[in-house]
């Protein structure tokens, strides 16, 4: 079956002697792996389209029976080149395509997710809202739309003891404002560190709780020390 749909590249990597393989997440299918034969090759101008945060659209050969589909076109529709111009949106932007990777299963459409991935990438690249609130955003929009919205009013959980995001004075007042999407409206001058460091925490250990293989998360060290600032 031929399909043409947007998608976002979430990574990609060499596959055999110059094809690619790119994991994709699209509104209607959810995560694909889509494979690009020849996209390495000298000539080809395919491969540039799939360079991680990529918003491109596609025409591939969609089988059911098989785990990787073949790509026949491919146009851009937008890539976010302002992000690159900011460490800490790149660093942030790439780790929020690495958790949508890991956490994503495949063929699970989550329309609302795509849409705010779009959302998010656009931000960062305007540059017109801190790079932090977007990532927890994203975080919350993430345990959201995958059945696992926190409860504020929940500390624990079997096993996990949550930070107390009562014990500094405005990080359940973010956190609420975060899970309702009013970023907007969230005023940053008042954010602490200590604020910062039990937001951040708050909601990776959730994350962690939830999904297994987020210890192999890419520059979690630097995620961290760049939400705690």
């Amino acid at each position: 079956m031929i399909v043409q749909t947007p998608v976002i590249v979430l990574k990609s990597f060499p596959y055999g002697d110059n094809s690619l393989i790119a994991r994709c997440f699209t509104k209607e299918q959810g995560k694909l792996s889509l494979i690009i034969k020849g996209a390495r090759n000298k000539k080809s101008p395919k491969g540039a389209h799939f360079e991680p945060m990529s918003y491109i659209d596609v025409i591939y050969n969609y089988n059911s029976n098989r785990e990787l589909h073949i790509v026949s076109k491919v146009s851009f529709i937008k890539y976010w080149s302002n992000i690159l111009n900011n460490l800490r949106s790149i660093t942030l932007s790439l780790a929020i395509l690495d958790l949508t990777e890991k956490t994503l299963s495949y063929e699970d459409p989550h329309p609302n997710l795509f849409s705010t991935l779009k959302k998010v990438l656009t931000a960062y690249n305007k540059n017109n809202i801190d790079p932090n609130i977007l990532f927890w955003f994203y975080e919350c929009s993430l345990l959201n739309n995958l059945g696992f919205r926190p409860n504020l009013n929940k500390p624990e959980f079997p096993g996990l003891k949550l930070p107390n995001i009562r014990k500094a004075n405005t990080s359940g007042l973010v956190l609420a404002r975060l899970l309702s999407g009013d970023i907007e409206k969230i005023n940053t001058s008042i954010i602490k560190k200590e604020d910062r460091r039990i937001i951040s925490d708050y909601l990776w250990m959730l994350l962690c709780y939830h999904f297994d293989n987020l210890n192999k998360v890419k520059f979690k060290k630097v995620i961290k020390t760049i939400l705690s600032e």
